[in-house]
């Protein structure tokens, strides 16, 4: 679990990480550098979690060593199934990490949403729905793994 106290934010105790796959974890079905090392480590602490619509088709092989449950949204209504997926999860426990504009609702549903600005670019609708905006999966990854580091952004 990452328990920290955000002035202004208020209490995050945060249980689960959930992912989407293609620009987010992956560029073009392939997985980013130092993705799985950081996955690894906060799977120590939190339960890692990829929702994605697996758009090349590789999320199983590139996860399969990976500590991580993998879940696959069905080809129409997205964003609702990766809403729903956060929500079973309890969402104020929930951080998410996506893109897409099939993020967009799992990003807002989560208790703290961030979205990532990578190769493939991120949505207008995935940025309005994020707490926070980084460029990079290894960031966002980076401070999960160093909490305090969130409280400079999201403090009041």
């Amino acid at each position: 679990m990452i328990k920290i106290d955000v002035p202004g934010f208020g209490l995050l105790r945060l249980e689960h990480l959930v992912l989407d796959f293609n620009g987010t974890l992956a560029v073009d079905g392939e997985l980013l550098a130092g993705v799985a090392e950081r996955l690894t480590v906060l799977a120590a602490r939190l339960s890692v979690h990829v929702m994605t619509a697996d758009t090349h088709g590789t999320a199983a092989r590139a996860l399969g060593r990976l500590p991580c449950s993998l879940a696959v949204a069905p080809p129409s209504g997205q964003a609702e199934a990766k809403r729903r997926f956060v929500e079973a999860l309890s969402a104020e426990r929930v951080v998410a990490i996506g893109n897409g504009r099939n993020d967009r609702l799992m990003l807002k549903a989560a208790r703290l949403g961030i979205a990532v600005v990578q190769a493939e670019g991120a949505s207008a609708e995935a940025l309005a729905a994020a707490d926070l905006v980084v460029p990079a999966i290894a960031d966002a990854l980076d401070l999960l793994a160093h909490p305090l580091r969130l409280v400079a952004s999201l403090r009041d």
